[in-house]
């Protein structure tokens, strides 16, 4: 069986390779006009991506079957390892275990092959809506984010929903985070070049973990790696409704993940589900935030960087048009994907690097955080 689907992970790579290695006129005709919404053009290889995916599926976006839910956690680890860049292999990864909340969790340590001697780490969440995704699925992509950032990346398996609800995977992210600054040095990092990062859910995980630290008067992480971010649960209208059909991730589909994961909403007495919602977001550190044009998430990631950006944080916030959600998984066949993760590598090595050069002056905290955002923004 395993070597079975081996072969047919072979074969379909095989055959993404020679379809998305076509001319681009051969593509235009394969995925058909051009799409153009609200000023923006999707990208001509997800444009076809999103057509064959159609063909292959007979509904868009899907919905989470709790009895199926194992299969569908093992599809979307099998699409990861579908779309891998085999040549990342180079990265070195070792499985091991941080804790939890309520016990270890499994985790992923990839440390970047030119330049090992490096003390930054970043801590890593994937995406998956709070009820899929695991160490596998995210493997393309941290092993990417290790080459290119030359940062070590550590994955963390936290618990999923709807097994474990609201606030499990947060505070399995918080107690992760603080653990893995004490004990930095056993991964190989400084404490204070400790960074959080993520994707979709994921990104709202390591927002929220900087949020309650700098609340808490905690350490900080060093930066915030915040990839198409969701910030604001059960809201309506704007992108969500835009571009809520017809681009992979569809509203009703993230609707029904933010009720496996918040099945009573969010609490009116705990926002950290929303983080959007936040009363003071001053005092976190630096933000690399990125959205996709064509991605229902849109509007409520811009609109948490503009108020990180009105509480005095540093931010660098990127839109790409032309990308939907999730493009960090599409690497491999998009390449304008592929410019915007490594867009995201270079941003997490840079925030990194500014940090490290900053750290000596002893100005305090404050003064470090407004020369990286000069020199990130003139960056």
């Amino acid at each position: 069986m395993v070597i079975g689907q081996k072969a047919r992970v072979q074969a379909l790579r095989w055959g993404f390779r020679l379809l998305f290695g076509l001319p681009r006129g051969a593509k235009r005709l394969l995925a058909g006009r051009p799409i153009r919404v609200d000023g923006q053009e999707l990208d001509l290889d997800l444009h076809l991506l999103g057509r064959v995916d159609r063909l292959l599926h007979s509904s868009e976006g899907g919905t989470v079957d709790r009895a199926a839910l194992a299969e569908q956690r093992r599809q979307a680890d099998v699409a990861a390892d579908l779309v891998a860049d085999t040549m990342l292999d180079v990265v070195a990864a070792e499985d091991t275990e941080v804790p939890g909340a309520e016990g270890p969790l499994p985790a992923r340590l990839y440390v970047p092959p030119a330049v090992p001697e490096t003390r930054g780490l970043v801590v890593y969440f994937h995406g998956g809506g709070f009820v899929l995704g695991s160490l596998a699925s995210t493997d393309p992509l941290c092993r990417l984010l290790a080459a290119q950032s030359g940062v070590r990346v550590l994955s963390v398996d936290y618990r999923l929903a709807p097994e474990h609800p609201y606030p499990a995977a947060l505070d399995d992210a918080i107690t992760a985070y603080r653990a893995v600054r004490a004990d930095a040095t056993s991964f190989g990092a400084d404490p204070d070049l400790v960074a959080v990062g993520g994707d979709s859910a994921g990104a709202n995980l390591a927002l929220v973990v900087a949020h309650q630290q700098a609340v808490r008067g905690l350490p900080v992480p060093a930066f915030v790696l915040a990839l198409y971010p969701v910030t604001d649960a059960e809201r309506s209208g704007g992108s969500r409704e835009m571009f809520g059909a017809g681009f992979g991730l569809t509203t009703e589909y993230l609707a029904e993940l933010e009720r496996l994961y918040l099945p009573d909403g969010v609490p009116t007495d705990d926002r950290r589900g929303a983080i959007l919602r936040a009363g003071d977001l001053s005092g976190m550190p630096p933000v690399y935030l990125s959205t996709a044009g064509f991605d229902p998430l849109r509007d409520e990631g811009e609109e948490l960087a503009e108020r990180l950006r009105a509480a005095g944080v540093p931010v660098v916030a990127r839109r790409f048009p032309g990308l939907v959600h999730g493009y960090a998984s599409f690497t491999a066949v998009s390449a304008a994907a592929r410019d915007a993760t490594l867009d995201a590598a270079s941003a997490l090595r840079a925030g990194l690097g500014l940090v490290r050069g900053v750290r000596p002056a002893r100005r305090g905290p404050m003064a470090g955080f407004l020369t990286m955002r000069r020199r990130l923004v003139e960056g």
